[in-house]
């Protein structure tokens, strides 16, 4: 009976001791989401949703989210929504901006544009460059220095050296 107590006594003590070593440690560093879904409405009700590979908080700011290839999805009435990709973005809660950054293209429906950078208002629902870009719609080729997506992307204004080349079909 006494062996069979010292057993016992032996395990708990063991126990606790590696137990204590098991404990977690707090992890240090960035909060991260990995495949995150960010759905929203700009203050017209229009809906728009936003994926990345990765999403992390900002050390320095918590206002401010850094985005691994983040694709934004703005829905379109009567028509394929409108789909922003880059490589990376940038998400200010505080201002509710999202600036997207390297290879960014514009694609949905009649849409196939390509530019540097972009800027998305989550407020107004209006996207944006000031960079140069490049693309098709059914008409033809468009170049210009800079743009703005308004009304749902049923109306598109390009600002700078527009260049169009039309095509008949």
């Amino acid at each position: 009976m006494t062996l069979m107590f010292l057993v016992m006594g032996g395990y708990l003590i063991e126990a606790s001791v590696t137990g204590v070593k098991a404990r977690p440690v707090e992890a240090r560093g960035p909060i991260q989401m990995v495949n995150p879904r960010f759905v929203g409405r700009d203050r017209q009700g229009r809906a728009f949703v936003l994926i990345a590979r990765s999403a992390t908080r900002d050390e320095t700011d918590d206002q401010k989210v850094i985005l691994d290839r983040p694709l934004l999805t703005l829905e379109r009435e009567n028509s394929d929504p409108v789909l922003v990709s880059a490589r990376q973005g940038l998400f200010s809660e505080a201002t509710r901006i999202l600036n997207l950054e390297g290879d960014v293209k514009l694609n949905g429906g009649d849409l196939n544009f390509s530019t540097a950078s972009s800027i998305f208002n989550s407020e107004t629902g209006e996207l944006g460059g000031l960079t140069d870009i490049q693309g098709a719609v059914e008409l033809g080729q468009i170049t210009a220095k800079a743009y703005g997506v308004y009304d749902k992307g049923r109306r598109i204004v390009f600002k700078g050296g527009v260049h169009t080349r039309l095509e008949q079909n």
